[in-house]
């Protein structure tokens, strides 16, 4: 709980040393320089702490040989509608409100909501009565738009010196929003978030705030991956597996908390369908190699080269499935073994057809015709664990 509290603390002293960051890297990569002159060096830009004003100055290189290789500004023609959802190709806005939906990333969510149906449906006790409805409907808002939102924006925080090498545009290096907006957005989803799991755990009748602590739980995870010194997606297995879990086994956890209770095996088979979530988490690496490596973050793409990190994500997504399917056939559920093997087949697919072919150029027209059929088979398994 202190190192979630003391977010605010991080972020007010990461200011300086993020200026050092930024100087050590423009002198192990020239190509950084001229964006570091242009986003830091102006003539009323300076940073002071405890008395002490630091003044970042490039005049003593030459600056103006060097040019950036990535632009300053989104790409021209970029989408209003990727904007708000928060994925590449969006385009300039300057409405602050929009802006700060962008960081929430909503395109992240539906998965997390996906998670709160699934544990409700493996719970066997959610009723289409307007009461347990309402209480789904305010699990998922927990899930999706306020913790993972919380999730997004720290994330992106963090992540603002890689941001300026791969999206110099993005809200934050771009200066679209202020750090003060930062921290208030961060405070107000993760607080909103904490709140929203106490009410559930009332109206549920719990004795222990079971969703309480998972929230909790998922909030210093969130917080650990991605801030030092712990900062867990340095480490592209660890990170990657953590990545799952919060986005599979936590929202799972939380619906089937709220309508029944929690078992061994559940956890198990959850947990079990993280490893899925790794390979999912590695999609998105793939588009970041080059701040990644540049900042010594260990992404798979970046520690294994991009041509054995398709395979071991696509591996993880598959070989999981598989054996989710062979632990149904072994449980005595032959049928949904063969519904979610027949799930599993339009996307090695797609796998083959997008992914393994560029994982940059395809990612997301991989993920929207791959993923869904990967949900439905989380969502098979839910159903055949109440049985």
């Amino acid at each position: 709980m202190t190192s979630i509290l003391n977010t605010v603390s991080s972020i007010y002293a990461s200011r300086v040393t993020s200026v050092d960051r930024v100087g050590a890297l423009s002198l192990r990569n020239p190509d950084f320089v001229e964006f570091t002159r242009r986003r830091f060096v102006s003539p009323t830009l300076d940073f002071e702490s405890s008395g002490r004003r630091f003044v970042v100055r490039a005049a003593e290189t030459d600056t103006d040989k060097v040019k950036s290789q990535t632009p300053d500004k989104a790409p021209a023609g970029g989408s209003s509608i990727n904007q708000l959802l928060g994925i590449k190709g969006a385009a300039q806005e300057t409405n602050k409100w929009k802006i700060r939906l962008q960081l929430t990333k909503p395109v992240t969510w539906p998965p997390l909501v996906w998670g709160v149906v699934c544990g409700a449906a493996a719970s066997g006790n959610f009723h289409w009565t307007p009461e347990d409805v309402a209480k789904s409907i305010l699990c998922m808002m927990m899930s999706g738009p306020c913790l993972t939102g919380y999730t997004q924006t720290i994330n992106d925080w963090y992540d603002r010196d890689i941001d300026a090498i791969n999206e110099p545009y993005r809200p934050i290096p771009s200066g679209a929003i202020s750090e003060q907006e930062v921290i208030t957005q961060v405070w107000v989803l993760l607080l909103g978030g904490l709140g929203i799991a106490g009410i559930l755990d009332v109206w549920a009748g719990h004795t222990t705030p079971t969703l309480f602590y998972l929230a909790l739980g998922g909030s210093l995870l969130s917080y650990i991956y991605s801030a030092p010194p712990l900062k867990l997606k340095q480490n592209g297995w660890v990170g990657n597996f953590a990545l799952g879990a919060s986005y599979i086994s936590l929202p799972w956890w939380a619906g089937q908390a709220l309508f029944g209770t929690l078992t061994p095996d559940v956890v198990v088979l959850t947990l079990l369908y993280s490893i899925a979530g790794l390979g999912i988490a590695i999609v998105n690496d793939f588009k970041s190699v080059e701040g990644d490596r540049a900042m010594g973050l260990q992404s798979l793409p970046v520690a294994f080269g991009t041509e054995a990190a398709k395979w071991i994500c696509v591996g993880a997504i598959d070989v999981t499935q598989l054996s989710v399917a062979g632990y149904l056939l072994a449980s005595g559920k032959p049928y949904y073994a063969l519904a979610l093997l027949a799930l599993i087949i339009p996307q090695i697919v797609f796998q083959f057809k997008y992914f393994l072919k560029d994982p940059v150029k395809y990612d997301v027209k991989y993920q929207a015709s791959a993923q869904p059929f990967l949900v439905l088979g989380i969502f098979v398994t839910a159903l055949a664990s109440q049985h």
